[in-house]
């Protein structure tokens, strides 16, 4: 009797020594000031919350696609990354020479920032333009703001217009020109003339898109469902509707593919700094939301929502213990 007391009262030390193991590890987003380094704060507070002796420090980067070159060579613990980038690596696409294969999921952070398409209200009447496809058959000389290389609303955007019919030869061949720049500078050389189109993927009514709305005449292209089917499958994107009304001139919901953000970690990351990890996230998720509006939407069912990765096994346990995943 003795002796089974004496192991359970082992076994309950132990556990307890495990839910108070502190979370030390890296976290890679994107450039300072950004969403991800909010989200990077939001996170390390959830772990903190849980255990006052935790930290997930931040490093700024490039972004997505190098923060899954950093996980592919395990030179950091987690990144947050897109869901179209997962894609893009794991079929070892431009620019990965190779599959990376030992991305591991934690969780998703948000699936709602949508493609938009903002084509100058008076180029789109002259042409007839009111939907993505109407570009290839228009004719029109347009100038279209494409995002930097290595940003993936960039490689989106391109998608989804090569999908509608417009082509960067067909645009070329118009007269028209793929411009490379920002999302704040697209918005400077629409208002100063020098581009026709804006493309971008983020939140409905983020700041640079209601500057867009108020200081240019714009309307906001449909999107053909041919084209968002064969976008979506390319980048693993979801349908989202940007709701009528949320810009001057779009009386109509417009259809369109939205892009999300996920927590991933690589395979050989601890277990149980992971599930530690996982476990503050999910308990203290309202420290994640809480880092911007736009973050409102967040809650444990769409955390555990994502499909593109397999789980690491320190997410997948937490995430069963919740309920979340069967």
């Amino acid at each position: 009797m003795k002796l089974r007391f004496g192991l359970f009262a082992l076994a309950i030390t132990a556990s307890a020594a495990a839910a108070d193991t502190p979370v030390n590890l890296t976290l890679s987003g994107g450039n300072p000031g950004g969403l991800w380094s909010l989200l990077g704060a939001g996170i390390d507070r959830a772990a903190r919350m849980e255990n006052a002796n935790s930290v997930v420090t931040y490093q700024a980067t490039g972004g997505g696609f190098a923060n899954i070159a950093l996980l592919s060579q395990s030179r950091t613990d987690l990144g947050l990354v897109h869901d179209a980038e997962v894609q893009i690596a794991l079929a070892g696409e431009e620019p990965f020479t190779a599959p990376v294969t030992n991305m591991r999921a934690i969780g998703y952070m948000y699936n709602w920032a949508p493609m938009h398409f903002f084509l100058n209200r008076q180029i789109a009447e002259q042409y007839g333009i009111t939907s993505l496809d109407d570009i290839a058959t228009s004719g029109a000389p347009l100038r279209i703001g494409i995002n930097r290389p290595g940003n993936i609303t960039a490689n989106v955007a391109l998608g989804m217009m090569e999908a509608a019919g417009a082509t960067a030869a067909l645009i070329e061949g118009n007269g028209g020109q793929i411009v490379r720049a920002g999302a704040n500078d697209q918005a400077d050389l629409l208002r100063d003339g020098r581009i026709d189109m804006v493309t971008n993927g983020v939140f409905v009514l983020h700041s640079s898109f209601r500057a867009i709305d108020e200081n240019n005449e714009v309307v906001l292209l449909t999107i053909p469902s041919e084209a968002a089917t064969a976008a979506a499958e390319t980048f693993g994107l979801t349908q989202f509707v940007i709701p009528g009304g949320s810009y001057r001139f779009q009386p109509d919901d417009i259809d369109t593919l939205a892009l999300g953000a996920m927590l991933v970690t690589h395979e050989d990351t601890s277990e149980e700094q992971i599930y530690e990890l996982t476990r503050a996230l999910l308990s203290q998720i309202d420290e994640v939301r809480a880092v911007h509006s736009s973050m409102a939407a967040l809650d444990r069912a769409l955390f555990a929502s994502q499909e593109l990765l397999p789980y690491h096994p320190g997410a997948e346990r937490a995430l069963r213990e919740a309920g979340l995943l069967q």
